[in-house]
């Protein structure tokens, strides 16, 4: 009997029914279009870190800002060239820094990993390589005629005579052209590739490092430096003299490498006269709820060290990625909770709304037995059901704005600042002690996408079943205060 007048009554009311569907569809959608985009945000943002600090990396450990005024001045690049009496021949000069000019002692590395709570701990070297090539060109003598041909001079030389016969001119032309190349390359420990900048990227030609080639001249290349430089598998690349085989072709997950180019550890300290020191040391925590504190026993001690991790890297993330992601989390949400609460007062609202209108109806089904809870639960059950209509199109509509927002997938810019690290560059530029402090310079482009969860949907059918009850309270409490007197007195 219940189903039968519960069915009954949706199908004579269904206009009133779609209403108030439509309008808890509105608000579970909202929901679920905000929780996909913000669940985007952070898929994005986690892109963001990884191209910086590799997957699985926690935190980096890098050595502690120097104080204001004790720069490194001396230590900025300085090129010489030798004259040549080929003025066709091209002149070449590399220069490979160490990023920040900062570098830690290898032995860092083992005193981080054995800090309680640290699971593993590998180093690496950031360099940057600025290579300068091009050639100069002699000026050229060029006679001017028209003091010899004014008739003011003439063959008579010595002392106290006027001309001295020498001809007149200037020399013009000359000077030289130069091109200057920077690049960054960094240098992985071999033996252990699971941890650091490299784990962000995939072989997608050739092969990685083996764990034998320790000191060997062998180079992986990111994809877009090899495009950009016309490097292969097999080839050869240059740094400082020494030519590295290409054996394998990098492509970054984020689509921003964190080095144009990779090479072991030890050969990227021999090219920078830096044996035995690295740049930044790569941590991975055992818990990563006890990053924290895992954090705070290294700076404690590890001295001269700052710690990083991906938290506060996170913060020091600006552009449209940041400005999206606090309107998704903040305007998106107070939206979502707004619109939800119309909603449900709304529907609420149009239920009471149809008791009254059925007054008549109810005070004649008290008059015939139907006590006021059998009454209430028919009320409430009506709202139920449309809480659930209401809820099917609101997921439906849901899906389908988050599928158009990864169809369309939006570019974000994110734009790195100092994550605070310490080690300026150079005149306090970008280049830090490692790939994970290249914030300053680093501007990264991050497709958008909405992925739905299963938890979102859980959450858009608890909505619903909420908004029905809420509705159906309100109806069920008006529709128990008729009495059958009601329905007598609007009997014509």
């Amino acid at each position: 009997m219940f189903f039968t007048y519960l069915r009954r009554e949706l199908r004579r009311r269904r206009k009133a029914a779609l209403v108030v569907a439509s309008g808890l569809a509105l608000g579970i959608a909202l929901v679920i279009v905000v929780s996909s985009v913000t669940a985007g945000m952070a898929k994005a943002q986690d892109k963001v870190l990884e191209s910086l600090y590799g997957l699985g990396t926690d935190m980096t450990v890098t050595k502690a800002a120097e104080a204001q005024g004790s720069g490194n001045a001396g230590e900025r690049p300085r090129f010489e060239f030798d004259a040549q009496d080929d003025e066709d021949a091209t002149q070449s000069s590399d220069r490979v820094m160490v990023q920040g000019f900062q570098t830690l002692a290898s032995t860092t590395v083992s005193e981080v990993g054995e800090q309680t709570g640290v699971k593993d701990a590998v180093g690496g070297l950031s360099l940057t390589v600025m290579k300068v090539d091009g050639q100069f060109k002699r000026g050229e003598f060029q006679q001017d005629d028209s003091s010899s041909s004014s008739g003011q001079g003439d063959d008579r030389g010595g002392p106290g005579g006027g001309s001295s016969g020498a001809p007149q001119g200037e020399v013009r032309g000359g000077g030289a052209s130069f091109d200057v190349n920077a690049y960054t390359v960094y240098g992985t420990d071999v033996t252990r590739q699971d941890l650091g900048p490299l784990t962000s990227s995939k072989i997608t030609e050739g092969r990685t490092f083996k764990a034998t080639e320790t000191d060997a001249e062998v180079a992986v290349v990111d994809a877009s430096y090899a495009k950009e430089k016309s490097l292969a598998v097999g080839k050869t690349v240059t740094i400082s003299g020494t030519a590295y085989t290409v054996i394998g072709v990098s492509t970054a997950s984020s689509g921003d490498a964190a080095a144009n180019l990779y090479i072991p550890l030890k050969q990227a300290q021999t090219l920078s006269d830096s044996k035995d020191k690295v740049t930044t040391v790569y941590v991975k925590a055992t818990d990563s709820q006890a990053i924290d504190s895992v954090k705070s026993a290294i700076q404690k001690n590890v001295s001269g060290t700052t710690v990083t991790t991906s938290a506060d890297l996170a913060d020091t993330v600006s552009g449209s990625l940041s400005t999206a992601s606090d309107l998704a989390s903040s305007v998106g949400k107070w939206l979502s909770v707004i619109v939800l609460i119309a909603a449900f007062a709304v529907a609420g609202l149009l239920t009471s709304s149809a008791v009254s209108r059925r007054v008549r109806e109810f005070g004649t089904l008290k008059a015939l037995g139907w006590k006021s809870s059998r009454v209430t639960r028919q009320v409430v059950g009506e709202a139920l059901v449309n809480g659930l209509m209401g809820g099917v199109l609101g997921i439906a509509v849901g899906l389908l704005g988050a599928y158009a927002v990864t169809a369309v997938s939006p570019t974000l810019t994110a734009e790195l600042g100092s994550s605070g690290g310490g080690g300026g560059g150079m005149g306090g530029g970008g280049m830090g002690g490692g790939p994970g402090r290249q914030t300053a310079a680093k501007t990264l482009d991050i497709a958008l996408t909405a992925p739905v969860a299963l938890s979102t949907i859980l959450i858009a059918v608890a909505l619903a079943v909420a908004g029905g009850l809420v509705a159906g309270a309100f109806g069920g409490w008006r529709a128990s205060r008729l009495r059958p007197a009601d329905a007598l007195r609007r009997v014509e």
